[in-house]
């Protein structure tokens, strides 16, 4: 695949030159020292490394660089504006919806756009939309908990 010289993140254009077979989640962490995405299974499956693009969420362990072409690219070091914790970031603080935090980002990105589809998912579809966002500590309930708060804080996702 040709050369990547260029990429949208956090609404910032960064000039970069990489291979575009290059996963998307190394160039962040290696090439733009956005190491806020984790690099978990390498396999899509555990969804740690979980980013946006275009609000949609994406496993950027397996989407290749050059497939993003001009796309925005949202990462957890994106969501605070002005120095104000996105409200899912908050509401994830708010009822310590955490332990080792590994997952974290992946968690909140995924709530992030759960919440762009759906603002006022029920407790189930909460459930099903973060099912395969695996969390190795255990605190889905906290979790659940950190999305229906900002939910209700968002007054219907308007964030």
């Amino acid at each position: 695949m040709a050369r990547v010289t260029e990429i949208n993140v956090n609404g910032t254009r960064h000039a970069i030159d990489v291979d575009g077979d290059a996963t998307l989640l190394s160039v962040l962490r290696d090439q733009l020292d956005l190491t806020g995405t984790k690099y978990g299974c390498g396999e899509g499956q555990c969804a740690a490394c979980t980013v946006l693009i275009d609000g949609n969420p994406r496993h950027s362990c397996q989407t290749k660089v050059g497939s993003v072409g001009q796309r925005q690219i949202t990462t957890i070091e994106g969501l605070e504006k002005d120095g104000k914790l996105h409200p899912v970031q908050q509401a994830f603080m708010d009822v310590d919806a955490m332990q080792c935090a590994y997952c974290t980002s992946g968690m909140i990105l995924g709530s992030v756009a759960l919440l762009k589809s759906n603002p006022r998912p029920s407790e189930a579809e909460i459930v099903e939309y973060m099912n395969g966002h695996i969390c190795r500590c255990g605190v889905y309930q906290r979790i659940g908990q950190a999305i229906a708060l900002a939910s209700e804080r968002m007054k219907g996702g308007a964030a």
